[in-house]
């Protein structure tokens, strides 16, 4: 067939009508190979993308017509003696009416065995950007050649441009879905609390934060231990808040949750179509992390299996999609989480000596609330205060006695059942005065369980039997009056009654 110039243009435009409204790769392509075999009858059309930062191909869909053997789908590098290369470089068409010649390359010879004889490979190329090359083959060398390799090289420049245009769409909507995701894992993440709530006051958690301080700004691994309830995942948010990543997202993964049918597509997503019921492509933890903070919140309980993923994103810092075969670079500092001694759990089988090495290079330990004692007055009132704010409550009043025995109890709940119990008293009581009596009822621990993991364990009603007694011992056994011991105490005399009843004491025990 001659191509005159009115020809040419009718091709270009039904070309362009034809292939304008296919924003999907397969629908292009399809439509693509359609209209050019409509003109003339190829025997293969095939079209790589180019990665320049991995400088390898990929193909942009499968081929059509004939498929040469050892032609892989799998993403390549780009070999310097292939028609690709040739094509990449000079930025030029490469035009072979006798491919017999070059048999001895590798590709070039699977395409003889398969039958071909004369090819074409046109850049793709949309304002000085490389995005890949175009290919067409034929088992009989076209008449007039090179006419046929000017009107495809017209065709090429179409052809790049709506890829061109295809990957710009397709970048835009991953970003939108990548926004919405974040956005949505924003609002289910949200906590009642803010890092800046993390507040302390006793000496210990003054030397943690000064160590804080200073591995903040430094990008390696952090390991929190402590006991549950201690705050480690406060400290973990209060470490991203002050670090260089405080911009960026703060991602949790909550280890004890991830079952291995899950694990992949929850840290490393997946694409469209991987699997059933993955209608979109998703973004993992890992990649939503990227350029923030990871915290991998109880890490001992991942199971041994799974370790082993997780430490090679870990040391390699990539990872590919589910249902994907390109690998995706991520920028994450690393914090990890345990209230279980790791070094029993290594010595048992149950976690990896290498993994363990990789998340200990600082370890920070946060002591149990019951260690703390001078960090429950004033975490007491900050509660009271931003759960009021949130609960729309006038703030109860704890008095001394409340406060003392509050700061005696053992907390095997630590800040969590502190917490807990501050929520409680603000929406049982609020604006009043918390007596010590009113307490008793709102600590949920169970004595002789608590005594058979600590001989010094008291719960709150034996707290606040000692103190009767305390005050009885001052009073010198005298229950009312200005000396007595329900004014120690500032409670009525028949509550302080109802309690020595209760307790079985008996004042005249304690008189001189």
């Amino acid at each position: 067939m001659r191509w005159n110039l009115e020809t040419r243009y009718k091709l270009l435009l039904e070309l362009n009508n034809a292939v304008i409204t296919n924003v999907s790769k397969n629908e292009f392509f399809n439509v693509l190979s359609k209209e050019l075999k409509n003109r003339f009858n190829y025997d293969r059309l095939s079209i790589f993308l180019y990665k320049t930062e991995t400088k390898s191909l990929e193909y942009f869909t499968i081929a059509d017509g004939i498929q040469p053997e050892g032609f892989s789908l799998d993403v390549r590098p780009l070999v310097a003696s292939s028609i690709a290369n040739m094509v990449i470089r000079s930025l030029k068409p490469v035009i072979i009416d006798d491919l017999a010649k070059y048999s001895d390359q590798t590709s070039i010879g699977a395409m003889v065995e398969a039958g071909l004889k004369t090819t074409m490979a046109f850049p793709l190329v949309v304002r000085n950007k490389t995005l890949g090359t175009l290919h067409i083959s034929f088992k009989k060398t076209p008449e007039h050649l090179s006419e046929l390799a000017e009107i495809l090289n017209d065709v090429s420049n179409q052809v790049a441009i709506a890829i061109g245009n295809m990957i710009s769409y397709t970048k835009l909507k991953d970003e939108n879905e990548d926004l919405e995701q974040k956005k949505q894992y924003l609002m289910t993440s949200l906590e009642d609390y803010q890092p800046q709530n993390f507040i302390y006051n006793s000496a210990s958690m003054f030397e943690i934060m000064k160590l804080v301080e200073r591995v903040a700004d430094i990008d390696a691994p952090i390991l929190i231990t402590g006991e549950t309830g201690t705050g480690k995942d406060y400290l973990a948010r209060y470490i991203h808040s002050i670090s260089p990543r405080r911009n960026n997202l703060f991602v949790k993964i909550n280890c004890p949750a991830l079952s291995s049918s899950l694990f992949e597509s929850e840290l490393f997503g997946h694409a469209k179509g991987a699997f059933t019921g993955a209608e979109s492509k998703r973004s993992g933890r890992f990649e939503m992390a990227d350029n923030g903070t990871i915290f991998l919140d109880e890490i001992a309980e991942l199971p041994i299996n799974l370790q082993a993923k997780l430490l090679q994103v870990i040391q390699e810092k990539q990872f590919e999609r589910v249902g994907e075969n390109r690998s995706i670079k991520t920028n994450f500092r690393l914090i990890a989480a345990t209230n279980r001694d790791l070094f029993v759990h290594i010595q048992e089988g149950k976690f990896r000596q290498d993994l363990f090495y990789r998340l200990n290079l600082f370890q920070i330990h946060i002591p149990p609330l019951k260690e703390r004692q001078a960090d429950i007055p004033l975490l007491i009132e900050e509660i009271n205060k931003v759960q009021s704010r949130e609960l729309k409550r006038d703030l109860p009043k704890y008095t001394k006695n409340a406060l003392n025995l509050l700061c005696e109890y053992n907390w095997p709940g630590n800040v969590r059942e502190l917490k807990n119990l501050v929520k409680r008293m603000l929406i049982l009581k609020p604006g009043e005065k918390i007596q010590s009596m009113d307490l008793e009822n709102f600590i949920a621990v169970n004595k002789s369980e608590s005594r058979e993991e600590n001989d010094s364990v008291f719960t709150l009603a034996e707290i606040e039997e000692r103190y009767i007694q305390k005050a009885l011992i001052k009073a010198k056994g005298v229950v009312g009056g200005p000396k007595g011991a329900a004014k120690l105490l500032d409670v009525p005399k028949s509550t302080l009654q109802y309690r020595m009843k209760k307790y079985n004491l008996n004042p005249s025990d304690y008189c001189p």
